[in-house]
């Protein structure tokens, strides 16, 4: 895929390399005229110096030709008009911004682009996982990180051994998609009981893991 990247600091070159090492053709735009030279120096890619908030730039740079465009500047501002531009001046089919606030990823969404990527959530989202459900184990990772498909073991003296699914209090955020008992799929149901050993897959969101094993009786960590 071609790709334009709009912004030539540490995110831009870490992903130019890595969509180079996949394959792709990573095309970089940058406004800073020195670190232009550097990227040119460093990268075996084309690089374009200018604002890539400019329609002639965004041009020169073969946005007419391209897949998607990443725009991974350190204004949110200016990230979202370049994703505006490249929607639609030269109709490109994917547009990813870089989030710098939180907040303003939400209004990005609204204002046409398609994937705003904030890295702050992105880590509170990994550390949420990390911390309170260190108990499962991921399968999937769904909706960029929001939630997951994850399988978690019920321990053999488990306390609770015959409890049914209805009687739990499971968070809204998740389902039991299946358990496997003695190498045996169940398709669970409300009165589907949860006995010692078993296998649960729970698909559910990140924030909902804790709520999870709290339902169950499971131990979590602080």
């Amino acid at each position: 895929m071609v790709i334009i990247i709009v912004g030539g600091g540490k995110v831009g070159f870490h992903l130019a390399q890595t969509l180079l090492s996949h394959g792709h053709e990573p095309r970089v735009v940058e406004i800073n005229r020195t670190r232009c030279a550097e990227l040119s120096n460093l990268l075996d890619l084309p690089v374009t110096c200018g604002d890539g908030s400019l329609i002639d730039v965004l041009e020169s740079a073969g946005t007419l030709y391209a897949d998607a465009l990443v725009s991974v500047t350190g204004k949110d501002e200016d990230n979202l008009i370049v994703c505006q531009l490249a929607k639609k001046r030269f109709q490109v089919g994917r547009t990813l911004a870089r989030v710098n606030n939180p907040k303003n990823a939400g209004v990005m969404k609204q204002l046409g682009v398609d994937i705003p990527i904030s890295v702050t959530d992105n880590i509170a989202n990994l550390l949420e996982r990390e911390i309170d459900a260190s108990s499962f184990r991921l399968l999937v990772s769904l909706n960029r990180g929001e939630a997951s498909l994850s399988e978690l073991s019920i321990p053999d003296d488990y306390r609770l051994s015959g409890i049914t699914l209805g009687e739990l209090q499971l968070p809204v955020d998740s389902i039991i998609v299946s358990i496997t008992r003695e190498e045996q799929l169940l398709v669970p149901r409300g009165n589907t009981q949860v006995l010692s050993g078993d296998r649960l897959v729970v698909l559910a969101k990140n924030n909902a893991m804790r709520s999870i094993l709290l339902a169950l009786h499971l131990p979590v960590e602080e």
